[in-house]
């Protein structure tokens, strides 16, 4: 009996080293397997952060500098009298009441009309008038839909100038890559007093009763999205330059319904209204 207990108390023993060998490789094995996993993990985010930083690096390294952008301190007040600018083209400064329509000019428009759209975050894109028709088309390519005004200007420092309120910069020409980024950097940009304010529904520039004189002498200007703004059934002949003040803005009889603030403008609303039935 004594030889057949020691016999099975060795199979015991052998077969107990022999399952914790085989737990032992197992282990080992999922620790190789763990490492391995976490391994590849590491390298795939590095791999990629170090794309992303690459890829980050090389657009600001590509990104055209703003450097020679101009800036100025400009005042802004609503005047119904002329205005001499200090800069050529302005980029502030008291301006008409009435903001110029944003859009495609083929003549120069009215600078009090325009600074007022800048007032209200518009990019305003100049060029010599006898900038070569393939730039011209450069530059109307290059004008966004919205907030962003297009047109010759006479005597200018350079073949094309960008502004934005009290912010200018000269370019070489229209295909200059400076200026796909001043628009994206000062459209509806932190240097706007008025953002968001309207760049439609004010003039084209060709009622000489809201605007001023363009900078050439050449015909009224026209603007491809724009209109005449007059009520159905008025009549768009020149009113007479009575104004009324409405808050900080003035403005003539007639002209309330085509701009949203002067809508909401009781006094101004009540002015119109009186206009035309003649009681005011």
């Amino acid at each position: 009996m004594a030889p057949s207990s020691s016999a099975s108390r060795r199979d015991r023993e052998d077969r107990a080293k022999k399952v914790e060998e085989a737990r032992r490789k197992q282990r080992a094995a999922d620790r190789r397997r763990a490492t391995i996993i976490w391994g590849t993990a590491v390298v795939v985010v590095l791999a990629i952060a170090g794309a992303v930083t690459f890829a980050i690096l090389r657009e600001k390294a590509n990104t055209p500098s703003l450097a020679a952008v101009k800036t100025y301190t400009e005042k802004r007040d609503h005047v119904t009298t002329a205005v001499t600018y200090d800069v050529t083209p302005p980029v502030g400064g008291d301006h008409n009441p009435v903001w110029l329509n944003c859009g495609i000019y083929t003549k120069a428009v009215p600078n009090v009309n325009a600074v007022h759209s800048m007032e209200h975050g518009a990019v305003w894109i100049t060029y010599r008038p006898d900038l070569p028709a393939a730039d011209v088309k450069k530059a109307t390519d290059a004008t966004p839909d919205t907030y962003a005004i297009l047109s010759p200007y006479p005597d200018l420092p350079a073949p094309v100038v960008v502004s934005a309120w009290d912010h200018r910069l000269r370019l070489t020409g229209a295909d200059d890559p400076r200026l796909a980024e001043f628009i994206r950097t000062y459209r509806q940009g932190p240097q706007t007093p008025e953002p968001g304010a309207a760049c439609t529904g004010g003039t084209d520039g060709s009622d000489t009763t809201t605007t001023g004189p363009a900078p050439t002498t050449s015909a009224s200007p026209s603007a491809t999205p724009s209109r005449r703004c007059a009520s159905p059934g008025t009549s768009t002949t020149p009113r007479p330059p009575t104004t009324a003040t409405c808050g900080r803005r003035t403005t003539r009889p007639g002209d309330a319904p085509c701009c949203p603030w002067w809508r909401r403008c009781w006094c101004c609303s009540r002015r119109w209204a009186a206009s035309r039935s003649g009681g005011w």
